[in-house]
């Protein structure tokens, strides 16, 4: 598809990943639902006296690429799931609006830049010159662009800036390189929109003896870990004697009391067992003072999600499981959150994303499934969204597993609420502060007139993956 403004949809399916798994190209199938979605705006816009460009800008816009996915959907026989819209939409902008639009809390618990010199610095390293590489599309991802993305562009009030699997020495944004990023908000008086994490594994030298000054210098609110990644290929459980309960146990002695566990997602064969969720029940037994935050809950992406088998430890079974299996009560320490996993279902796989979702609130509670997005490697998050205000599980479905109803309660839950809690934030001060600070005021007044470009920029071909691992100092697994 074109890279031309007027050629992005407002909703974006593609191949683009998070860095972390082989980009998935989209089937003849999805790329004809793009096509149906094209055409369908065309005929809106035109139907509304607007060009494309101003159409697909529209919160009209949003709520045709969505209706022309349901279509697609419908007409593939993917059943399970769809975004509940009200045709009219596509035409009228105070419905599309009332539909698409909201007022929740949002709060980002995933998200994600990198230094905008690291390609100009590692790219001459590259056997191919690649566009992609290129210090000016790197920039894009860089501190300013996510600013804009995250806080301009789409309705996000808070986020937690996260890391990506590494070692100290190759990590490809360090936590002062995360800071620079809380001290541009904190200029504008909004710091009380963006969180740190800090990245610790415990089963790699010297990062147990990063703890202290993460929680003493810079304030983390919760410790990342990768438990499929290590030195020599070799992983880690949270259960483990000599890594995983240490690691713990200092976190609660120095007073962070999240654990953010990326599970799920793996990269590649090696130590896959350790990207299943055994341990997280089992330690959310042992230490109930403390939160597990599953991220990606357990999800390997291209896999489908159906209704709960104990049998099956994969996926967001695996999470299921573990919780069930140890008795650790729905609506306590364990969190799921939806970075990647969301996207990658809601566009492609309705019916995997409904029972996903009724997995998650069934068996791991409705108060504690965490809103993320992995942005900016996708962008501006405002079309995921838009996708999750207006999805519905099926009644069918619902009746049949057990699942609740997606209520207006139960999203703004999801989108901010349940966050809350873990992160040991004062919805009253938040709101509070935005509806007064800098980036408040700057953005009702970049809503006069938005420019919004629904560009990705994590990769979407195998080459730009491998060139990613190159330039973070990633290891192919």
């Amino acid at each position: 598809m074109s890279t031309r403004d007027d050629t992005r949809l407002p909703i974006k399916l593609d191949s683009t990943c998070n860095g972390e798994f082989m980009p998935i190209p989209l089937s003849r199938q999805e790329r004809d639902t793009n096509t149906l979605a094209l055409e369908q705006a065309d005929a809106a816009a035109k139907r509304t006296g607007r060009d494309r460009r101003q159409f697909l800008r529209s919160t009209c816009g949003a709520a045709a690429t969505l209706l022309a996915f349901n279509q697609a959907n419908a007409f593939m026989g993917k059943a399970g799931g769809k975004f509940d819209i009200d045709p009219e939409a596509a035409f009228d902008d105070q419905l599309a609006f009332e539909q698409l639009g909201g007022r929740e809390f949002i709060f980002d618990v995933q998200g994600h830049y990198l230094p905008p010199n690291l390609a100009a610095t590692l790219k001459p390293q590259c056997k191919e010159d690649n566009e992609w590489l290129s210090p000016d599309y790197m920039r894009c991802m860089g501190a300013d662009s996510f600013i804009k993305d995250v806080f301009m562009d789409s309705d996000t009030d808070m986020m937690a800036l996260s890391f990506v699997p590494s070692t100290a020495a190759d990590e490809p944004i360090s936590i002062e390189e995360a800071a620079v990023t809380r001290e541009m908000v904190e200029r504008l008086e909004g710091h009380h929109r963006l969180l740190l994490h800090g990245r610790c594994n415990p089963n790699q030298p010297g990062d147990m003896e990063t703890m202290d000054e993460l929680a003493e210098k810079w304030k983390v609110s919760a410790y990342k870990c990768y438990t499929q990644y290590g030195p020599n290929k070799t992983g880690f459980f949270l259960s483990d004697e000599d890594t995983g309960r240490p690691f713990i146990e200092k976190a609660r002695k120095l007073g962070v009391k999240n654990i953010a566990i990326h599970k799920g997602i793996p990269f590649g064969r090696d130590s896959y067992e350790h990207s299943l969720c055994d341990d997280i029940g089992v330690v959310a037994k042992d230490y109930p003072d403390m939160n597990f935050l599953v991220y990606h809950s357990g999800y390997v992406i291209g896999e489908p999600e159906r209704a709960f088998d104990p049998g099956h430890n994969e996926g967001i079974d695996s999470l299921v499981k573990s919780v069930v299996d140890n008795e650790v009560p729905k609506n306590s320490n364990v969190y799921a959150e939806l970075g990647s996993t969301w996207r990658f279902l809601v566009t492609r796989d309705p019916g995997s994303a409904a029972h996903a979702l009724g997995k998650l609130f069934k068996y791991i509670g409705e108060d504690n499934v965490l809103w993320g997005t992995d942005s900016v490697w996708y962008g501006s998050p405002q079309d995921q969204i838009q996708a999750f205000r207006t999805f519905q599980i099926d009644e069918a479905l619902r009746e049949q597993h057990g699942y609740p109803e997606i209520t207006p309660l139960l999203r703004a839950k999801v989108f901010g609420l349940n966050a809350l809690k873990p992160y040991d934030v004062s919805l009253d001060e938040v709101m509070k502060r935005a509806d007064t600070d800098p980036l408040g005021r700057a953005k009702a007044e970049y809503a006069n007139n938005p420019q919004p470009h629904f560009r990705t920029y994590g990769p979407k071909t195998r080459r730009e993956f491998l060139n990613l691992l190159q330039l973070t100092g990633g290891k192919i697994t």
